[in-house]
């Protein structure tokens, strides 16, 4: 493809989405099968024209540059609509589509990935679904690692969670609000409630996820995380969290919706306190989303308004 005014190539367009997703360029160069110093002169020429550092090179292999991050999302844009042209006018198959996601342990999440990909028209594709720690979903989105991050903030951590998403160039979009509920497995006698009170809670075991070496109360996943409790237990997974819930009578904290397909053992019933949990999604302030990750937040939405949970972004 002959070089534009700007003076750059869509190859080095890919070149570089790559060498960003792969955090190395000779790793880049493998997956491509390119030679090592091509790929690095590329590299080098794409800065050179661009007039600024992209990457930070190192020992350990590249990172990008904050003028880097802000090009990635430049870069996935125009090659995303390259493909969509090619796939109309010249009748090419759609290529590989990859999106990584990070979030919290919501059932709504997995659901909506799991909606996106049989949505998804590419012959092969490649995804990537990370249900993780708090502080690591802002780390992943930070660092390019997923494009998109679901998380939640209320007035207890907000200041918290803000502060780090601003100094990460991140930014907060708010999906919906959501009522505090306990999720309890059916055989729990609270199944049959119509609500529960923080009393109702006493004596049974209290369910939280693991938020490792930045265990703060502020990156709790779950709200009312300063209320002390007589049994605790800490886990790091969402599979683990629902057979405890079914093996020693134990709860959590969540936002009520919870899959029937997916979780058909586990019951939400409204918690009574004067809180709301505000669940959104994070991404670069200055990054475009891809066409993948407006499907993907798209299936988040959709899935929520059949619980009919109003949307507010």
């Amino acid at each position: 493809m002959a070089q534009g005014a700007s003076g750059l190539t869509l190859q080095q367009l890919r070149y570089f989405i790559e060498v960003a997703a792969e955090g190395s360029i000779s790793a880049a160069a493998d997956l491509l099968y390119v030679a090592q110093p091509t790929m690095s002169a590329a590299m080098k020429d794409l800065e050179s024209r661009m007039g600024r550092a992209l990457l930070v090179r190192s020992a350990r292999g590249v990172s990008l540059t904050d003028d880097g991050a802000e090009f990635l999302g430049y870069a996935r844009q125009v090659v995303e609509q390259v493909e969509l042209l090619e796939q109309r006018y010249l009748g090419r198959p759609p290529s590989r589509r990859l999106l990584g996601v990070s979030a919290q342990h919501y059932s709504f999440a997995v659901e909506a990935f799991v909606r996106m990909v049989k949505a998804s028209e590419a012959a092969e594709y490649e995804f990537a679904l990370r249900e993780t720690r708090t502080f690591d979903i802002i780390e992943d989105v930070r660092t390019l690692r997923s494009e998109v991050g679901i998380l939640y903030r209320n007035d207890f951590n907000r200041k918290v969670v803000d502060k780090l998403l601003r100094d990460s160039g991140l930014a907060f979009r708010t999906l919906f609000l959501a009522r505090p509920h306990i999720f309890v497995a059916r055989s729990n006698p609270l199944a049959g409630r119509d609500r529960a009170t923080l009393a109702d809670l006493e004596g049974l075991p209290r369910l939280t996820f693991d938020q490792g070496a930045n265990n703060s109360f502020y990156f709790a996943e779950e709200i009312l995380s300063t209320l002390s409790s007589e049994q605790e237990i800490r886990v790091s997974d969402r599979a683990t969290i629902f057979n405890l819930m079914i093996g020693l009578g134990g709860y959590t904290i969540s936002t009520g919706i919870v899959s029937g397909e997916l979780d058909p053992e586990i019951a939400a019933i409204p918690l009574e306190v004067d809180e709301h949990i505000e669940i959104g999604w994070i991404g670069h302030s200055a990054i475009p989303l891809t066409r993948q990750a407006e499907r993907y937040l798209d299936e988040v939405r959709a899935v929520v308004s059949e619980f009919g949970v109003e949307l507010l972004g």
